[in-house]
């Protein structure tokens, strides 16, 4: 009879019992086997037919240690209670590992905790607890005047287009709300003006302070070049002056990011910015949209490049008439001395 080496030192005088395992005729296999908390002695002359059945055999002995006959029996006495308490929605899918009734040890997943921290991220940001409450109340009464000319450029635009549609204007006459806007516009864009070059001084008073430590010409080019970009859109056309200035907005509120980021102007400044530049922008766009509702419906105004090239033509003009009568008093003039020479001559 064949038997491993790692049986041999076993004992034989062990009880055991028969245990039967069906196989294929030509396969089957009868073994002894020890109790379960023993190691079973297998009789067969086949070795390979040995190394097939030794993981069955195992499993069925471990299996069959694992059972408490005692217990099964006086548990298969009692009755089943229902205990719905116990019973829930996920009840069905818990791992083979947890136990009905004990506490769940995983917490519930929040699936909303993404949105709610953004949510208050976004809260955060705008709520410029930060801010001082003097700069929050100034700033925020400085860009009054451009959000209204922005809105009643929309209205005018609103009154332009109800007129052309029905003939009347909804309150004011199409003629009247069109002169009216004509009027808004240089305003919007002086103002607008105005507040970039006012953006750009506020890095040379702290440049003045000392914020930060002195930087020198980094901070005073941001001043300058401010004033450089505003003064020009006034000389465009209103669509081209309000495109340039809200490019200019944009990329001064990047610059005093920058600037509060480095600590050359207060942690809250990059905040306040960015709050007051959304109204400004969101201005902006309001009066692009009702220009562009009503661009082909109003008249263009003369803008300084066009009063200026109106002006040369007529400088020019003028110059043409003052050679003109030069040239007459020149011909009347000799037409004159001819007379005079002619009298003479007769004389």
């Amino acid at each position: 009879m064949f038997r491993p080496t790692a049986l041999r030192s076993l004992p034989r005088s062990l009880p055991s019992y028969n245990v039967s395992v069906a196989r294929p005729a030509w396969r089957s296999v009868t073994f002894k086997a020890q109790l379960p908390s023993q190691i079973p002695r297998v009789n067969t002359s086949k070795p390979l037919a040995l190394a097939v059945q030794r993981p069955i055999m195992t499993s069925l002995i471990r299996y069959q240690s694992t059972i408490n006959k005692a217990a099964e029996e006086e548990y298969s006495k009692g009755k089943l209670e229902a205990n719905p308490d116990i019973v829930s929605s996920g009840s069905s899918v818990r791992h083979v590992t947890y136990e009905v009734g004990a506490e769940d040890s995983e917490a519930d997943v929040d699936m909303m905790a993404g949105i709610k921290a953004d949510f208050k991220t976004i809260i955060d940001t705008f709520s410029l607890k930060d801010v001082p409450r003097e700069a929050l109340y100034v700033g925020m009464a400085g860009v009054l005047p451009y959000l209204a000319t922005s809105l009643s450029t929309v209205y005018l635009a609103f009154d332009i287009q109800h007129a052309a549609n029905t003939g009347s204007g909804w309150l004011l006459s199409g003629g009247t709300a069109e002169t009216l806007l004509h009027i808004i516009e240089p305003i919007q864009l002086g103002y607008g003006a105005s507040i970039i070059s006012f953006l750009g001084a506020i890095h040379w008073g702290l440049e003045w302070a000392g914020f930060g430590g002195h930087q020198g010409y980094p901070r005073y080019a941001i001043g300058v070049l401010a004033t450089a970009v505003a003064w020009p859109t006034l000389l465009l056309s209103a669509e081209l002056g309000l495109i340039t200035q809200f490019l200019a907005f944009t990329f001064l509120y990047y610059v005093d990011a920058r600037a509060a980021t480095r600590g050359w102007a207060p942690s809250w400044y990059s905040v306040y910015r960015f709050v007051l530049t959304f109204v400004v922008g969101a201005s902006i766009v309001f009066s692009l949209i009702g220009r562009g509702q009503v661009a082909d419906l109003v008249t263009k105004p003369p803008g300084p490049a066009d009063r200026m090239r109106a002006l040369r033509e007529s400088q020019m003009e003028q110059l043409e008439r003052e050679e003109d009568e030069r040239r007459s008093r020149i011909v009347e003039e000799d037409e004159a001395e001819e007379e005079e020479e002619e009298e003479d001559e007769e004389e």
